[in-house]
């Protein structure tokens, strides 16, 4: 894997530029420890102060200071997507293995029920367990929810490179020498599908991030915990378009945004790395 990274920092341009891109939100999210101010108090600062040396971001309609409340919101909006994240990875890690090489019924019941999330409809079912669990509804939840429904399609994708990783001859030989299942899958088979890991924890990153900014932005979160969505969601609240306070909505919305550009480019990164005629344009391997 320290490899796979030397040869994109060192080839590939996009993925050095996300790496920066997320490299700058990772030190805002890191600021959040330094804070003067706790998240969750409003009026500790002049409300609506435009961006000044003082206040650099400027202040919200709630007296908060807009730098240090953006801290707190982008380090739980990346918590939340890497939890998302995290858990739906292994979800389809063992999904997309298991089913890849066990093939036979076991392939049919798992990529059946696969195929039976991959249909689900997520924001109506996201909006019904909101309504359904509001008084318990948490950050923790919400993610764990959104963990359970979005491993499917990276599942069936793990499974096609284990039904090829099957064939191929070091498993025949893993299975004559007595390794076990498990055995083979962990030690054999993980190895191959990493980059794919990698490259899918990009792309569900951006999908956990987009949806929970979309239900925070529409109240169906908990807006009482500081994430971009609620800071936009309380921006909205107090019509700060319309009041002239910019710096409120503006802010937060550039940080979302290079967010997603920077878990992009390296999603596309690794893409690129993992099929094997642009790896080798890259490195100039071929014409």
């Amino acid at each position: 894997m320290l490899r796979i990274l030397r040869d994109l920092l060192r080839y590939n341009p996009e993925f050095r530029i996300g790496i920066v891109l997320v490299g700058f939100v990772l030190i805002l999210s890191v600021l959040a420890s330094f804070s003067p101010y706790p998240p969750d108090q409003v009026y500790v600062v002049p409300p609506d102060v435009p961006p000044s040396p003082t206040y650099w971001f400027g202040t919200t309609s709630r007296g908060q200071d807009v730098f240090w409340q953006l801290t707190f919101a982008i380090r739980n909006t990346l918590l939340f997507g890497g939890t998302v994240a995290l858990i739906s990875r292994v979800l389809a890690l063992v999904i997309g293995l298991v089913s890849g090489y066990k093939g036979g019924w076991i392939d049919r019941v798992l990529m059946s029920i696969n195929d039976t999330f991959i249909v689900m409809p997520l924001l109506p079912i996201l909006v019904l367990f909101y309504f359904v669990m509001r008084d318990s509804m948490s950050w923790l939840i919400l993610a764990l929810i959104m963990a359970c429904l979005g491993w499917a399609y990276d599942a069936r994708l793990i499974r096609s490179v284990a039904m090829s990783l099957k064939t191929r001859e070091f498993t025949q030989s893993s299975v004559f020498s007595g390794m076990s299942t498990r055995e083979i899958l962990v030690q054999e088979h993980l190895p191959y599908v990493m980059p794919i890991v990698f490259s899918t924890t990009m792309n569900n990153m951006v999908w956990s991030i987009g949806l929970e900014v979309t239900l925070s932005v529409l109240g169906f979160t908990d807006i009482n915990t500081p994430t971009i969505g609620g800071m936009i969601y309380w921006a909205n609240q107090h019509t700060a378009m319309v009041a002239g306070i910019w710096w409120w909505i503006a802010f937060p919305t550039a940080i979302v945004v290079m967010t997603f550009i920077g878990l992009f480019l390296l999603a596309v990164s690794m893409n690129e790395y993992i099929d094997p005629r642009s790896r080798l344009s890259r490195m100039g391997g071929a014409s």
